[in-house]
């Protein structure tokens, strides 16, 4: 059984409620009817509910049973711009303006998942991420333990021996440039928990470099080797190391020559970059050399499941992301 099959069957098994913002957006209507077909997840749509019920028709997309929400005209208008003006009222926020912003179908989505009225939000296949991300980091903020968000990528790579089976996951592949030490500890140790929690998987995490333990000296190095010590320092129970080149991360024959004693080396599951370039390259090189099925990017260090649609999706793509935001929700990622 595949990474997204196991997904799936997981969703159906504690159905969760996940609002999509973009809900007169065709893909979004696609999508919605399979998710409802296939019983992966309760969905609130937002948007105008004509238009929304026309467009499903003229699609052949069944949403009966969807819930349909139309923010401009919702009777909880005033209820969610007094909850956005108590959380960002210190930033300037006025009950006036918040009244106004929150007919955005994204802060409304938003504030409905603070409120634990949906238990994930899923949006992007018309918006930016940062257009996402802004209320979820304004609104929901970060997970107890998480600096920051990061995006990560289930790689599944066909007839492949490293990893476990095949799969290895990636990260941070999508967000942030070039994070500090700190914050590439942060990464290191939220998709540790990530892959534990949803792939199911013991979590071997290597902090990837051009060098490998102390074999090269440069800036870049230093970053590396101080994010390791400071993930080490503040999750002990999860097993990270480096500094470590690729190869002495997932090949034990090289892993015997360059970290012996190191416990990760030659058996990483879990890899992280450097910098937002190295991921974003190296993901694209697996998926497109090694024919690999690149599942992402998944959103993790939200205290609330939040996931980003890249602009080019697919319907399926969506389904899959809302199958994979329901599963986060049921764990607690």
């Amino acid at each position: 059984m595949g990474f997204m099959e196991k997904i799936w069957e997981i969703a159906k098994s504690d159905v969760k409620t996940i609002v999509l913002p973009e809900g007169e957006e065709e893909r979004t209507l696609i999508a919605s009817g399979e998710i409802l077909k296939n019983s992966l997840a309760k969905l609130v749509l937002l948007g105008d509910e004509a238009v929304i019920k026309s467009k499903a028709k003229q699609l052949g997309s069944d949403i009966t049973g969807v819930e349909i929400i139309n923010p401009e005209t919702s009777d909880k208008l005033e209820v969610y711009a007094d909850e956005l003006y108590r959380i960002r009222k210190n930033k300037g926020m006025t009950f006036e303006k918040a009244l106004k912003v929150v007919r955005d179908p994204l802060y409304f989505g938003t504030i409905m998942l603070q409120r634990e009225e949906v238990d994930g939000l899923v949006s992007g296949a018309i918006h930016t991420t940062g257009d996402l991300f802004r209320p979820g980091l304004q609104i929901v903020k970060t997970a107890p333990g998480a600096s920051m968000v990061s995006g990560f990528f289930v790689m599944q790579v066909p007839d492949c021996e490293y990893g476990e089976d095949g799969t290895l996951v990636f990260a941070d592949c999508a967000v942030n440039p070039c994070p500090t030490a700190e914050q590439l500890a942060s990464i290191a140790v939220t998709t540790g928990e990530s892959a534990k929690k949803l792939c199911g998987i013991d979590a071997k995490v290597a902090m990837l470099s051009f060098s490998t333990m102390g074999s090269a000296d440069h800036e870049l190095v230093q970053k590396v080797r101080k994010a390791t010590e400071i993930a080490k320092k503040f999750r002990p129970d999860l097993k990270i190391d480096g500094e470590m080149q690729l190869d002495a991360a997932i090949d034990p024959t090289v892993a015997k020559l360059k970290a012996p004693n190191s416990t990760v080396a030659g058996n990483a599951n879990v890899l992280v970059f450097p910098d937002l370039q190295t991921g974003n390259i190296g993901y694209k090189l697996v998926q497109r050399f090694a024919k690999a099925e690149a599942i992402g990017p998944i959103s993790q260090g939200f205290a609330k499941p939040i996931n980003d649609l890249s602009r080019g999706c697919s319907s399926t793509d969506i389904v899959n992301v809302v199958a994979i935001t329901a599963v986060q929700a049921q764990r607690g990622i």
